[in-house]
């Protein structure tokens, strides 16, 4: 696993983060924004519309078997091919789950996630708790996750960084043979992408 990161962490935050923050409290003292509608607005984009676009490429590799091979080869310019590149997601690397391995990832460090593909990260993958949990004991966290998977899987845990962030390309389900690349996205979750999680079920 790689740990090199070339940011700072535990930094204090910056100028605008301080801005954000002291805004946002003006604006809900004076009752101009409610803070439940705006933790809706981030779980949106956390959950559904953010991964959307890392669902389109899982969907694309099980439909598509050349441009599968080419993810898998070069993920940054696959995925810059369907048109998700940019800041946090320069440098990508996709790793596949097969029968007899899973993969997971995770930042040690801080947070590095690929926001072009996935959205926002969840609050529990910056959490210290899951960053410390996944490395020593990964079996462990996808029961937290209530994911179940054979005894003899070999579980990869990969280490995301300033430099290279990861996308889990996920099985795909069983009987989905017939389905349309449009519904297979439905099927591609985020906690999949991630490893913590599988792609639903038809």
């Amino acid at each position: 696993m790689a740990h090199d990161h070339d940011h700072p962490h535990n930094k204090p935050l910056s100028e605008v983060e301080l801005r954000v923050k002291a805004l946002e409290s003006v604006l809900t003292e004076k009752k101009l924004i409610d803070t439940e509608a705006i933790d809706l607005i981030v779980e949106t984009y956390e959950t559904k519309i953010g991964p959307r676009n890392g669902a389109k490429v899982v969907a694309k590799a099980w439909t598509d078997p050349d441009f599968k091979k080419r993810l898998l080869e070069n993920a940054t310019d696959a995925i810059k091919e369907l048109g998700y590149s940019g800041v946090q997601g320069e440098d990508m690397l996709v790793v596949e789950n097969t029968d007899s391995i899973h993969n997971m990832v995770v930042c040690t460090l801080c947070s590095c996630y690929p926001w072009p593909t996935l959205g926002l990260p969840p609050v529990w993958y910056k959490a210290a708790p899951y960053r410390a949990k996944v490395v020593k004991d990964p079996r462990g966290v996808l029961d937290d996750f209530g994911v179940s998977i054979p005894e003899d899987t070999e579980i990869r845990v990969w280490d995301s960084n300033a430099e290279l962030r990861y996308l889990v390309l996920p099985r795909r389900p069983e009987g989905t043979d017939g389905m349309s690349e449009e519904d297979l996205v439905e099927l591609v979750t985020r906690d999949s992408m991630i490893g913590t999680g599988l792609a639903a079920s038809a």
